[in-house]
């Protein structure tokens, strides 16, 4: 089955400034995609955006056929990106990538993010709602919120960090899974977001003795695992061995990654 689609933009929204939802029309990747995984977004034409984009996957409505994706404008891609209007096509490789393992014999899972990484989350509690869901949420300030409605509905409880405390708690928000996690028992943890943070989950989590799953972000050129531009090391016994992110991930077991 193809990877590649051309897919109409059917909603396009700006949740926050430069921050982007797009919601593009294609039930094939709908009925396939799954939480963790992400798309190859050819941005523009031009030397300029040669490369696609990865952008994970925030939502997916199988009975519509549609599919979710939320970036932020950053460089020459996502400003290309950013340009496009509803009604417009884009080309798009997907779903790509291994996602979250999701088990029905677990009954609590704390899903924990930070910034820009807490959109492949959504996704991820959404299907998860037959369980507990706790999500802990972490932002610089009170300006950089968002999805919180949307989280809360996901979720059995939603405990939200921010750096200057103008929001929820001031603290990290890995403090705030390390303060429930000894009075609720997880079977899983679930990750994404930045370094530090991902560093501190995985150490929570083997303390813990509790199974956990990150997702790294990464730069990719071909989202196939061919351009070798994403490498990264995974444990190999006591040495370590080159995996990449795009095709070993960009979901790892935390024990299987080393991160640096």
């Amino acid at each position: 089955m193809s990877k590649q689609h051309l897919c109409e933009v059917v909603d396009k929204r700006e949740l926050l400034h430069d921050i982007y939802r797009f919601t593009v029309s294609s039930s094939v990747m709908a009925q396939n995609a799954c939480p963790g995984q992400f798309l190859e977004i050819k941005c523009g034409d031009g030397l300029e955006v040669l490369l696609r984009r990865p952008i994970s996957i925030s939502a997916v409505d199988k009975n519509k056929g549609e599919v979710s994706f939320i970036f932020r404008m950053k460089g020459k891609g996502t400003q290309t990106l950013a340009r496009k209007k509803a009604g417009e096509s884009l080309d798009i490789l997907g779903p790509l990538g291994k996602g979250f393992s999701i088990s029905s014999q677990n009954k609590k899972a704390a899903v924990i993010g930070g910034g820009i990484g807490i959109f492949p989350l959504l996704f991820l509690a959404n299907e998860l709602k037959v369980q507990q869901v706790y999500t802990y949420l972490g932002f610089r300030n009170k300006n950089f919120i968002l999805l919180e409605d949307e989280f809360k509905s996901a979720s059995k409880q939603l405990s939200i960090a921010t750096d200057d405390g103008s929001y929820g708690t001031r603290a990290l928000v890995t403090d705030l899974l390390l303060r429930d996690i000894e009075n609720t028992r997880f079977d899983m943890i679930y990750s994404c977001g930045p370094l530090p943070m991902l560093k501190k989950v995985k150490e929570v989590a083997e303390s813990a003795n509790i199974p956990c799953e990150i997702s790294v972000e990464e730069r990719m050129g071909c989202g196939v695992g061919a351009c070798l531009g994403c490498a990264c090391k995974l444990t190999d016994g006591e040495d370590f061995k080159f995996g990449h992110v795009c095709k070993d991930g960009p979901v790892f077991n935390a024990n299987e990654i080393i991160l640096e």
